[in-house]
């Protein structure tokens, strides 16, 4: 009956092994998948937000604990990069759209702009930093720390440029953040204690296999209606697009020049974590009831967020390998 069982789960693991090999490839083709079948789009969207507890679930689950920390006890670079990512973009992103009218006049692109620079990194942000040769370690202790304080700096912004914007209130919105955190933290807990580091470690491929599919649920959900909004709205849909890129670029750019005292390859990483936003927190948090502006721009974003790491990668392994060549001890003295 055991072997008959083991070859019951032998395809499907081998399936989810080699779709976890296949990187930032695999992750670059989502989007693209997810775009071409509209009826998927209505199909899974009522799973968002499941499909985000499980993406968060697994980042928990997967947490290098003894390197968290490492970094713990070096706090000032992390506490820079936190407040950086939660607190100075929102803040520049919400004084820009009030200064420039945006708030009046495109109040659904304004929401989706605060609602981007209000979300913590996205929790994948750690895996597509290690798939792109980048060291994670830093990506992921500013991630925690982060995603720790994202519901109550979020409930605050929400006050500040928001004002009835929301369905909900800034309150909520921070209760409702909390909640999804602490579920996802308390699922990943749970699967640690039954199967252990180890075994985690040991199944990692198939793990980013599993992930893989999860992500591609989400983007079908968010992306249903990119086609058809293409079709009606050609101009604003392709104008939308071009400013998620614009938005994703300049916000790696400008963290990396921040931070690049500490090196071009972990500036990079950092600049990565803060331009990979999870909107789908922001939109499992507010339940989706968001104006249809809202979920055209956050349709446009899944773009840069796929594509960005598979274009970026032969130039952040061109960096690592640069800072390798010229310091060899660099990166265990940098920590």
């Amino acid at each position: 009956m055991s072997s008959a069982l083991q070859s019951l789960f032998a395809l499907p693991l081998r399936g989810l092994t080699w779709l976890g090999s296949q990187g930032t490839r695999a992750v670059a083709a989502v989007v693209f998948i997810a775009a071409a079948v509209p009826p998927l789009g209505a199909l899974l969207r009522p799973y968002v937000t499941e499909a985000i507890l499980v993406l968060l679930c697994i980042s928990f689950m997967r947490v290098d604990l003894v390197a968290l920390y490492g970094h713990l006890r070096r706090p000032a670079l992390v506490a820079t990069a936190t407040a950086w990512t939660t607190i100075g973009v929102p803040v520049i992103v919400g004084l820009i759209a009030h200064a420039t009218g945006l708030t009046e006049h495109a109040p659904g692109l304004s929401l989706a702009l605060m609602l981007q620079s209000m979300a913590s990194p996205m929790m994948a942000s750690p895996a597509l930093a290690a798939l792109m040769g980048l060291d994670a370690t830093l990506v992921l202790v500013t991630l925690v720390t982060a995603t720790a304080i994202v519901p109550f700096t979020a409930s605050l912004f929400a006050s500040l440029f928001l004002a009835g914007m929301l369905s909900i209130s800034p309150l909520t919105l921070g209760l409702k953040l909390l909640g999804i955190l602490a579920a996802s933290l308390l699922g990943a807990t749970v699967i640690r204690r039954l199967f252990g580091t180890e075994t985690i470690q040991r199944y990692k491929q198939p793990i980013d296999g599993f992930n893989i599919i999860i992500l591609f649920i989400f983007a079908a959900a968010v992306m249903g209606d990119v086609i058809s909004d293409l079709i009606a709205r050609p101009i604003f849909t392709i104008g939308l697009a071009a400013l998620s890129f614009t938005i994703y670029f300049a916000l790696l750019a400008v963290t990396t020049l921040l931070f690049r005292r500490i090196g071009t390859e972990r500036a990079l990483a950092l600049g990565l974590m803060v331009s990979q936003r999870n909107l789908g927190l922001m939109l499992a948090a507010t339940s989706g009831a968001l104006p249809p502006t809202t979920w055209l721009y956050f349709a446009m974003t899944q773009f840069p967020i796929h594509l960005a790491p598979y274009l970026l990668t032969p130039i952040a392994r061109r960096l690592t390998a640069r800072a390798e060549t010229s310091s060899p001890v660099a990166p265990s003295s940098a920590t």
